[in-house]
Protein backbone atom coordinates (compact mmCIF):
# COMPACT_ATOMS: atom_id res chain seq x y z
CA UNK A 1 0.00 0.00 0.00
CA UNK A 2 1.41 3.24 -0.92
CA UNK A 3 1.45 6.00 1.26
CA UNK A 4 -0.37 9.35 0.48
CA UNK A 5 0.87 12.45 1.04
CA UNK A 6 -1.74 15.13 2.08
CA UNK A 7 -1.70 18.50 1.34
CA UNK A 8 -0.98 21.33 4.10
CA UNK A 9 -4.17 22.65 5.55
CA UNK A 10 -4.13 25.95 4.48
CA UNK A 11 -5.42 27.50 8.14
CA UNK A 12 -2.74 25.65 9.65
CA UNK A 13 -0.34 27.22 6.86
CA UNK A 14 -2.24 30.90 7.65
CA UNK A 15 -1.36 30.43 11.40
CA UNK A 16 2.04 29.80 10.75
CA UNK A 17 2.75 32.78 8.54
CA UNK A 18 1.07 35.06 10.48
CA UNK A 19 3.07 33.48 13.63
CA UNK A 20 5.75 34.05 12.08
CA UNK A 21 5.35 37.59 10.49
CA UNK A 22 4.45 38.46 14.36
CA UNK A 23 7.42 36.67 15.93
CA UNK A 24 9.66 38.80 13.44
CA UNK A 25 8.32 42.02 14.25
CA UNK A 26 8.46 41.64 17.60
CA UNK A 27 12.70 40.80 16.62
CA UNK A 28 13.00 44.23 15.02
CA UNK A 29 11.19 46.18 16.91
CA UNK A 30 10.87 45.59 20.27
CA UNK A 31 13.87 47.38 21.39
CA UNK A 32 12.77 50.57 19.57
CA UNK A 33 9.30 50.75 20.61
CA UNK A 34 10.47 50.13 24.16
CA UNK A 35 12.92 52.72 24.31
CA UNK A 36 9.49 55.31 22.58
CA UNK A 37 8.06 53.69 25.82
CA UNK A 38 10.56 54.08 28.28
CA UNK A 39 11.26 57.71 27.10
CA UNK A 40 7.21 58.71 27.80
CA UNK A 41 6.64 56.68 31.33
CA UNK A 42 8.14 58.15 34.63
CA UNK A 43 7.82 54.11 35.81
CA UNK A 44 9.77 51.47 33.64
CA UNK A 45 7.04 48.84 34.72
CA UNK A 46 4.61 50.97 32.61
CA UNK A 47 6.62 51.30 29.56
CA UNK A 48 6.20 46.92 29.65
CA UNK A 49 2.40 47.68 30.01
CA UNK A 50 2.58 49.81 26.81
CA UNK A 51 4.91 47.44 25.46
CA UNK A 52 2.85 44.18 25.72
CA UNK A 53 -0.32 46.25 24.78
CA UNK A 54 1.38 47.20 21.73
CA UNK A 55 2.21 44.14 20.17
CA UNK A 56 -1.01 42.62 21.46
CA UNK A 57 -2.80 44.78 19.02
CA UNK A 58 -0.16 44.43 16.13
CA UNK A 59 -0.89 40.07 17.05
CA UNK A 60 -4.77 41.16 16.85
CA UNK A 61 -4.13 43.11 13.45
CA UNK A 62 -0.88 41.38 11.76
CA UNK A 63 -2.42 41.19 8.81
CA UNK A 64 -2.42 45.28 8.88
CA UNK A 65 0.62 45.57 9.50
CA UNK A 66 2.65 47.41 6.50
CA UNK A 67 6.01 45.76 5.55
CA UNK A 68 9.72 47.10 5.75
CA UNK A 69 10.54 50.40 7.94
CA UNK A 70 6.53 51.45 7.80
CA UNK A 71 5.77 48.46 10.51
CA UNK A 72 7.98 50.19 12.79
CA UNK A 73 6.01 53.38 12.31
CA UNK A 74 2.86 51.86 12.49
CA UNK A 75 4.06 50.51 15.97
CA UNK A 76 4.93 53.76 16.90
CA UNK A 77 1.63 54.95 16.16
CA UNK A 78 0.18 52.04 18.24
CA UNK A 79 2.07 52.64 21.43
CA UNK A 80 1.29 56.25 21.25
CA UNK A 81 -2.30 55.91 21.04
CA UNK A 82 -1.84 52.61 24.53
CA UNK A 83 -0.05 55.96 26.11
CA UNK A 84 -2.79 58.01 25.70
CA UNK A 85 -5.08 55.16 27.21
CA UNK A 86 -2.77 54.65 29.70
CA UNK A 87 -2.60 58.19 31.01
CA UNK A 88 -6.42 58.74 30.53
CA UNK A 89 -6.66 55.43 32.83
CA UNK A 90 -4.05 56.66 35.39
CA UNK A 91 -5.89 60.13 35.74
CA UNK A 92 -9.31 58.22 36.06
CA UNK A 93 -7.99 55.93 38.90
CA UNK A 94 -5.98 59.07 40.40
CA UNK A 95 -9.52 61.27 40.70
CA UNK A 96 -11.47 58.27 41.73
CA UNK A 97 -8.78 57.05 44.46
CA UNK A 98 -9.33 60.83 45.39
CA UNK A 99 -13.06 60.88 45.72
CA UNK A 100 -12.77 57.27 47.48
CA UNK A 101 -10.36 58.55 49.91
CA UNK A 102 -12.26 61.67 50.65
CA UNK A 103 -15.16 59.23 51.34
CA UNK A 104 -13.78 57.11 53.58
CA UNK A 105 -12.05 59.90 55.71
CA UNK A 106 -15.58 61.74 56.28
CA UNK A 107 -17.62 58.25 56.79
CA UNK A 108 -14.09 57.19 58.51
CA UNK A 109 -14.85 60.24 61.24
CA UNK A 110 -18.31 59.31 61.45
CA UNK A 111 -18.16 55.88 62.75
CA UNK A 112 -15.13 55.93 64.87
CA UNK A 113 -15.56 56.27 68.49
CA UNK A 114 -14.10 59.17 70.26
CA UNK A 115 -10.55 59.57 71.05
CA UNK A 116 -10.80 59.92 74.53
CA UNK A 117 -8.66 58.19 77.13
CA UNK A 118 -10.18 55.18 76.97
CA UNK A 119 -10.11 54.38 73.96
CA UNK A 120 -7.04 55.48 73.13
CA UNK A 121 -5.58 52.94 75.71
CA UNK A 122 -7.66 49.74 73.71
CA UNK A 123 -5.40 51.52 70.58
CA UNK A 124 -2.39 51.41 72.30
CA UNK A 125 -3.03 47.34 73.79
CA UNK A 126 -4.20 46.53 70.57
CA UNK A 127 -1.40 47.90 68.80
CA UNK A 128 1.05 45.50 71.28
CA UNK A 129 -0.78 42.68 70.00
CA UNK A 130 0.90 40.09 67.27
CA UNK A 131 -1.09 41.04 64.01
CA UNK A 132 -3.09 37.43 64.16
CA UNK A 133 -4.66 38.46 67.64
CA UNK A 134 -5.34 42.27 66.65
CA UNK A 135 -7.79 40.48 63.96
CA UNK A 136 -9.66 38.59 65.87
CA UNK A 137 -10.42 40.94 68.19
CA UNK A 138 -11.02 43.57 65.06
CA UNK A 139 -13.05 40.98 63.40
CA UNK A 140 -15.55 39.98 66.57
CA UNK A 141 -15.55 43.43 67.94
CA UNK A 142 -15.37 46.26 65.72
CA UNK A 143 -16.66 44.53 62.71
CA UNK A 144 -19.76 42.56 65.01
CA UNK A 145 -18.41 39.18 63.54
CA UNK A 146 -19.56 35.78 65.44
CA UNK A 147 -16.85 33.47 66.07
CA UNK A 148 -18.00 31.20 62.71
CA UNK A 149 -18.44 34.35 60.62
CA UNK A 150 -14.61 35.75 61.48
CA UNK A 151 -13.40 31.86 61.01
CA UNK A 152 -15.05 31.83 57.77
CA UNK A 153 -12.78 35.00 56.72
CA UNK A 154 -9.74 33.74 58.15
CA UNK A 155 -10.18 30.14 56.46
CA UNK A 156 -9.96 28.67 59.55
CA UNK A 157 -12.29 25.96 61.50
CA UNK A 158 -14.96 27.48 64.05
CA UNK A 159 -13.66 25.90 67.07
CA UNK A 160 -9.80 26.39 66.37
CA UNK A 161 -10.96 29.86 65.97
CA UNK A 162 -12.97 30.12 69.32
CA UNK A 163 -9.72 29.22 71.13
CA UNK A 164 -7.75 31.33 69.39
CA UNK A 165 -9.75 34.62 70.10
CA UNK A 166 -10.12 33.36 73.95
CA UNK A 167 -6.27 33.42 74.33
CA UNK A 168 -6.23 37.00 72.12
CA UNK A 169 -8.59 38.58 74.96
CA UNK A 170 -6.63 37.22 77.44
CA UNK A 171 -3.45 38.71 75.92
CA UNK A 172 -5.59 41.95 75.57
CA UNK A 173 -6.75 42.30 78.92
CA UNK A 174 -3.25 41.59 80.09
CA UNK A 175 -1.98 44.44 78.10
CA UNK A 176 -4.69 46.66 78.82
CA UNK A 177 -3.93 46.14 82.84
CA UNK A 178 -0.22 47.31 81.90
CA UNK A 179 -1.45 49.98 80.57
CA UNK A 180 -3.26 50.97 83.81
CA UNK A 181 -6.74 49.92 82.46
CA UNK A 182 -9.62 50.47 85.07
CA UNK A 183 -12.17 50.64 82.54
CA UNK A 184 -15.68 48.44 82.52
CA UNK A 185 -15.23 44.58 83.12
CA UNK A 186 -16.14 42.78 79.94
CA UNK A 187 -18.40 39.82 79.25
CA UNK A 188 -15.74 37.74 79.05
CA UNK A 189 -14.27 39.33 82.46
CA UNK A 190 -17.43 38.28 84.28
CA UNK A 191 -17.78 35.26 82.39
CA UNK A 192 -14.57 34.33 84.27
CA UNK A 193 -15.58 35.56 87.90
Amino acid sequence: MAATTRAPDPVDYHLASRRQRFEALFTAHSSTVLAYALRRVDVADDAADVIADTFMVAWRRIDEVPAGDDARLWLYGVARRVLANHTRGDRRRSVLAGRLRDHLTTQARGDRPDGGPEVEMVRAALARLDDDDRELIELTSWEGLTPTEAAAVLMVLPSTLRSRLQRARQRLRTELEALGWTGPRTDDDQEES
